[in-house]
């Protein structure tokens, strides 16, 4: 009778297949984590790598989950932007406080604006274009607060104005427009050498005498008319026109 061989022992190498499963495995636990927590990029490579030396692709992998990870989201950067912009009406609020101008400037916040009102007799003396030393001054406090929100601001506009110093007779249209133009754009050249915004964000209007606030009969209505206006937009806001804006500033400074 023929003697049965005896069967072969397994050359072990079975045991390499239970432990590559089991590396899988452990590694799919980590990917897991990973993917509920920050981790240090550098640190999470090597440590995939010391589970096996030859995952380069699964390091490719990580790299790209990590950078994708740096995009902003829209609705986080959007949030992000309009808490930056309140901040400044903040920080301009401040500035008119500490300064006790409060009797001579109307702040006012606005869906994606700020609206600032000047009398006149901040800057300007009689009918100079020239800033007055005090009115640098005001300009300086404003340039600070304005600074830390340079990145979310679409535009600065500065607005000059002048009124009717005759009830019943208009001013020379060339000089008071020539007058309330030099005005504005005195203010604004001194905003830019600050170098808050790009030097295109900057706009300069004189609108004369034709855009009044108050009546031209007594010398106070006359006074209110003489101002200089800012208004600083963020970016994407609504665009609107200026008798927008006044209708929304005045009904909330009634």
């Amino acid at each position: 009778m023929r003697k049965r061989r005896k069967k072969k022992p397994e050359n072990g190498s079975n045991w390499m297949d239970t432990y590559g499963d089991m590396v899988t495995l452990l590694l799919c636990f980590f990917v897991l984590l990973y993917s509920i927590s920050s981790v240090d990029q550098s640190k999470w490579i090597k440590l995939v790598e010391s589970f096996n030396p030859d995952a380069k692709e699964v390091s490719q992998i990580v790299t790209d989950t990590v950078a994708d990870g740096n995009d902003e989201v829209p609705g986080n950067a959007e949030a992000t932007e309009e808490a930056v912009f309140d901040e400044l009406y903040e920080r301009l609020k401040l500035a008119v406080e500490d300064a006790g101008i409060e009797t001579e400037v109307e702040l006012t916040k606005g869906d994606g604006y700020t609206f600032v009102r000047f009398r006149d007799t901040m800057f300007f003396d009689g009918d100079s274009a020239v800033i007055r030393p005090e009115g640098k001054v005001i300009l300086d406090r404003f340039a600070e607060a304005i600074a830390p929100a340079s990145d979310v601001i679409q535009e600065i506009q500065v607005l000059g104005h002048t009124t009717q110093a005759l009830p019943n007779q208009q001013n020379d249209v060339v000089s008071d427009r020539v007058l309330s133009s030099e005005r504005a754009a005195n203010v604004t050249g001194y905003l830019q050498q600050k170098n808050l915004v790009s030097p295109d964000k900057l706009v300069s209007v004189g609108y004369g005498q034709f855009r009044p606030v108050a009546p031209f009969d007594t010398e106070e209505n006359r006074s209110k008319n003489r101002r200089v206006e800012i208004i600083i937009t963020k970016n994407n806001s609504i665009q609107r026109s200026l008798d927008e804006y006044y209708a929304e500033v005045d009904g909330k400074n009634e």
